[in-house]
């Protein structure tokens, strides 16, 4: 397969993340990643927007970039500090967690991203 992006650009609100969801698994498919590999990209998608909202964005831009072996994940963060985000109603530590679990990389660059790596076959090895 030969690299493609796809970018979505969504409203910051719990409601969407169906949408986000939705739109990574059928993403995941095209790759032809396993039935498993299609949940943990699912999950992570979800992860990612719950965790891009935390930071209070004016909206969630997201960017799938679909490479040979898997999709990389890229969700635009707002300006929220650490202290707003513990203050609110998500738990960053447990999204992180999560992550952890099935992302084969993740990272909070210093663009303002929430950058997830998902490589088909290599979480579950």
């Amino acid at each position: 397969m030969q690299d493609k992006t796809v970018r979505l650009s969504i409203p910051a609100e719990a409601s969407y993340a169906r949408a986000v969801r939705m739109m990574a698994a059928n993403l995941a498919v095209l790759c032809d990643m396993s039935v498993d590999d299609v949940e943990d990209v699912r999950m992570a998608a979800e992860e990612g927007f719950v965790f891009s909202c935390a930071t209070m964005p004016e909206t969630c831009e997201v960017s799938f970039e679909l490479v040979d072996d898997g999709i990389d994940m890229d969700f635009l963060l707002g300006d929220a500090h650490d202290d707003e985000i513990e203050a609110g109603s998500v738990d960053i530590s447990l999204i992180e967690l999560l992550l952890s679990a099935v992302c084969d990389d993740f990272d909070v660059t210093e663009e303002g991203y929430l950058h997830l790596v998902m490589r088909a076959g290599k979480a579950h090895a």
